[in-house]
Formats: structure tokens, C-alpha cells, sequence
């Protein structure tokens, strides 16, 4: 069994290694560029019990001389911190005059630079979070998105069928009930009844999902989540029945489903002219290097500079004449019944308008979407790790910081194997 660390404070290795591009988050796993070697683990913390508020304060006490982590170990309320073996990151700390504050920055600094707090995602970084009850909760967020859309869809005469989130609801009960069950012949019947289902999901969601894509409409994304969530529903059964195997094999079938959608609906938002992203409305708001990671995903061997090069014809057409670009626009951006206008509608600078209102969201979409790919791949690879460690799924669960509280504010621990983990790919 390879070792393995347990911490709520990001190592200064891994924030030095993702400060000077050798490693790399990819949802829920932060790996060597390289190698692709996994060398930490992200998991939500609401996965952990919350501390004991007997606990006394917490301190920073130094770095690890041997891992390089920040420790941090419960002490009296007049313990003084100490800043002896900060380092490289960690220097950015400087001046720390209690120890609150600098648990406060050391947080705020840790998700920066890892990121996660700027993305949102409908999925947690461990597929060890999103268990039966949180599935259930995210299913209840998009089925009120959608019915919010129905407006919208009712003007232009579309109606959507609601009815199937009630049978992915009664699929998730039917799975909880299942995992509480002491006989095991009684779980993995009630389990297989609750597969079937999700299976069942996995292809009415598909179906939706393709029409809404075809339509170019703005409910894709909401029925591209919920397929998500109906795959790592299976996959998360055959997790609690200990069938690493056959998750892994649900997956890596899913992820080829999602990712080929995503990137269609991606390249549906980017528009006929992408380069609209780079207008100057939106200074501060887009620059090139948020655009350039949308293209990145698309293509990793593509850096900054190719993305402005592909796009520099382009910013000059959106410049010169913006009207072939708004005749051209998706329902996916913007639908003309969304504008009110005079007796013949609206004009295309009332287009302009609206469209470039929506343009920061929908951008920011682009981005969720990129990120709930990348967190459903990277449960691929903690599933790999379970078994690389030698631990079941169960024992994976209740991994959590042995000698450290949780620190007031802390979204995240961080799980570390004594080597670099290689992967099957």
C-alpha cells in the first residue's frame, strides 16, 4: 500500500508547481504537466465531519521539513505563530500578526491559485462528495432552472417534459434505501433495480440533450448536467457495491457521451465570431487568456498567442459591422422574442444590447461547462487510485486529516501520495 497525506493546507511544492506551470489542476486532481502523474487529490470538506467547537484555536506552526505541508495543531489562545520554515509560497504571508489572519490568507491564497472558487461546477471535486443525497439535491436545482426556462420556451411555443426528473428522483430514493440494508444479497438486488433506472436516465437525458443542441437552445446545458448526474448515479452504485471495475468502465463510457456534447454546445456558444469576446465592452471582465483556455480544451497544443492569431481577422469584422454577426446569433445567446422592440421587432443595435448584456454569462457557462467535464474525468483517476492504494471505496470515504481542525473557511483538503501516482490513461 502506497502512503498517503491527509491535509487541509495546500502544500508549497504543489502552489510553486502550479505557479510556474510543472503541475496542473484538472477537476478534483492536481498532476504533473509532464508525466500526467497525479500528485494530489482535492476533496470538498463538506465531506468531512465539522471540528469539535471545544477544540482550542488554531495556530500555523511551520512547514513540514520533510513534505513541505503547513501544519495546523490545535494550542492555547495566547500561542504565538510561528514563522519559522515558510517558504516560497508561503513568503507571501509575510507580516502575520496573528494567527487568524494568516489562516485567512493561506485559504484565500489556496484557492486562487488552485482556481476552483472562480469556476463553478454543478459537480464536486471528489466523487467521493457526491453521494446519493447530493445527487438528489443538484437533480432539485436544475429541474427549477428548467422550469424558470418554460417562460421563455412557452412564447416560441416549446414545451419540455419535466415528468422524467420525478423517475430519476425515485431512481436516487430507490438507491439510498438500497445501501441502508444489512443483508447483501438485499443491497445489490435494490441496487441493480436502482442501475436500471439510471441507465433508463442516461438515455432519455441523451435523447433530450441532442435535440436541445440541434436547436441550438439555452436549456442544453441544464439537460447535459443532468445526464452527468445520471451517469455518476450508476457509477456511484456500483462504488458502494466495491465494483471499482465496472465504475471506472460507466465513467469512461460517460465521459465520451458528455465530452463530445460539451464540445459541441461550446462551440455553439463561441459564436460565428468569437473574437466578440475580446471586445473592449468587456475589459476587466474577458481577457485573451480566459478566452485562450476555452481553445485550450479544445486543443491543448494551442497557447495564447495562436488563439489571438486565429482570431485577429476576426476582431476586425466584429469592429467594422456587427450585424452579420447578430443575424447569426443562437437561441443559445439570445433569442429575438427575449427583445422588446417597435412594431417590427427590434433593431440590431437593440440586439447588440441585449446580446452583449448576456455575453459575460454565457462566456462564464463556457467555463462551467469545461470544468464539470474536467471534475467527471478526474473521478475516473481517484477511482484508479483507490485501487492503486489498496484501500476499498468505503475506506476512501473516511479519509480525512488525523492530527489537524478543520479551519474555519477551509472548502478544501488535500490528499497526497508519498510518490507521484501513474494512472492508467
Amino acid at each position: 500500500m502506497i502512503p498517503i497525506q491527509v491535509t487541509f493546507a495546500l502544500a508549497s511544492w504543489v502552489a510553486k508547481g502550479l505557479q510556474d506551470g510543472t503541475f496542473e489542476r484538472v477537476g478534483g486532481v492536481i498532476r504533473d504537466v509532464a508525466s500526467k502523474k497525479i500528485v494530489t487529490w482535492l476533496r470538498d470538506t463538506n465531506s468531512v465531519a465539522p471540528p469539535d467547537p471545544t477544540f482550542l484555536p488554531l495556530v500555523i506552526q511551520g512547514l513540514d521539513p520533510v513534505t513541505g505541508i503547513l501544519n495546523l495543531i490545535a494550542s492555547g489562545a495566547n500561542a504565538a505563530i510561528s514563522a519559522k520554515g515558510f517558504s516560497d509560497v508561503n513568503q507571501r504571508l509575510d507580516g502575520i500578526e496573528n494567527q487568524i489572519d494568516a489562516i485567512g490568507k493561506t485559504l484565500q491564497f489556496s484557492q486562487s491559485i488552485l482556481q476552483v472558487s472562480t469556476t463553478a461546477s454543478i459537480l464536486n471535486l471528489g466523487v467521493s462528495v457526491m453521494g446519493f443525497a447530493v445527487i438528489a439535491q443538484r437533480l432539485k436545482e436544475l429541474e427549477k432552472r428548467l422550469q424558470k426556462a418554460e417562460e421563455l420556451l412557452n412564447k416560441v411555443n416549446r414545451k419540455i417534459d419535466l415528468s422524467f426528473y420525478s423517475n430519476f428522483r425515485a431512481a436516487l430514493d430507490l438507491a439510498m434505501n438500497a445501501f441502508t440494508m444489512t443483508k447483501f444479497e438485499n443491497r445489490r438486488d435494490s441496487a441493480l433495480q436502482a442501475i436500471n433506472r439510471f441507465l433508463e436516465a442516461e438515455h432519455i437525458y441523451t435523447s433530450f440533450t441532442d435535440t436541445e443542441i440541434e436547436k441550438q437552445s439555452q436549456i442544453a446545458d441544464e439537460y447535459l448536467l443532468t445526464l452527468s448526474l445520471a451517469y455518476l448515479a450508476e457509477a456511484r452504485c456500483y462504488l458502494e457495491l466495491e465494483e471499482h471495475d465496472t465504475a471506472i468502465r460507466r465513467f469512461q463510457e460517460g465521459q465520451k457521451v458528455l465530452q463530445s456534447r460539451i464540445h459541441k454546445y461550446i462551440n455553439i456558444l463561441l459564436t460565428s465570431n468569437p473574437a466578440v469576446y475580446l471586445h473592449p465592452e468587456f475589459q476587466g471582465q474577458i481577457d485573451l487568456k480566459r478566452l485562450a483556455k476555452i481553445y485550450q480544451w479544445i486543443n491543448s497544443d494551442l497557447d495564447e498567442n495562436a488563439v489571438f492569431e486565429n482570431q485577429r481577422n476576426n476582431l476586425f469584422k466584429i469592429a467594422k459591422d456587427h450585424t452579420q454577426w447578430i443575424d447569426s446569433l443562437p437561441p443559445a445567446i439570445l433569442d429575438r422574442i427575449e427583445v422588446q422592440g417597435g412594431w417590427f421587432g427590434p433593431n440590431h443595435d437593440e440586439l447588440k444590447h441585449a446580446a452583449f448584456q448576456r455575453l459575460p454569462q454565457v462566456f462564464a457557462v463556457m467555463e462551467s461547462m469545461i470544468e464539470t467535464n474536467n471534475r467527471f474525468e478526474s473521478y475516473q483517476t481517484e477511482i484508479q487510485a483507490i485501487s492503486k492504494l489498496g484501500i476499498s471505496f468505503h475506506e476512501w470515504l473516511q479519509l480525512k486529516p488525523s492530527k489537524e481542525t478543520k479551519p474555519e473557511g477551509a472548502e478544501l483538503m488535500f490528499i497526497i501520495p508519498s510518490q507521484p501516482l501513474e494512472l492508467p490513461g
